[in-house]
């Protein structure tokens, strides 16, 4: 009985320990406003920059666009604690129509806050300078 009991105690230990170090994401910023741009030119990109502000590393499992029309790429490797990473995002309005968008990115990660979202948003004019009507 006190084998039994004494490994309890160590695993219930040992489960508070794990749960103690966990990893945390904090962004430079989580909106990013192209403003306005040209449909001559229609990719552009900006990146969100994040540190691992816990104490365990920091596991990116996935950045998930909310359309096709926009690529994130993110660093892969675990980022230690104190350290920086960063979530690249190129939106291609190729073949859209020009005016006001807002689109979002959904990232997973090992974070204490599993899930973020992250927005950008922009206007797209056309080629001969209009701006057209709001999108819904």
């Amino acid at each position: 009985m006190k084998k039994v009991l004494f490994l309890v105690l160590m695993l219930t230990m040992g489960l508070t320990y794990a749960s103690a170090q966990q990893a945390e994401i904090k962004f430079d910023k989580t909106t990013h406003d192209f403003g306005t741009f040209s449909e001559s030119s229609p990719k552009v990109t900006c990146t969100f920059k994040f540190t691992n502000t816990g104490d365990d590393l920091l596991i990116i499992h996935q950045a998930v666009a909310s359309c096709g029309c926009t690529v994130p790429s993110y660093t892969k490797e675990p980022i230690k604690p104190g350290e920086s990473g960063e979530i690249k995002v190129t939106y291609n309005g190729a073949g859209k129509y020009p005016g006001h968008f807002k689109k979002s990115i959904t990232i997973r990660s090992n974070a204490k806050t599993e899930m973020t979202r992250l927005y950008i948003e922009g206007e797209m004019i056309s080629k001969d300078g209009l701006v057209a009507a709001p999108q819904n």
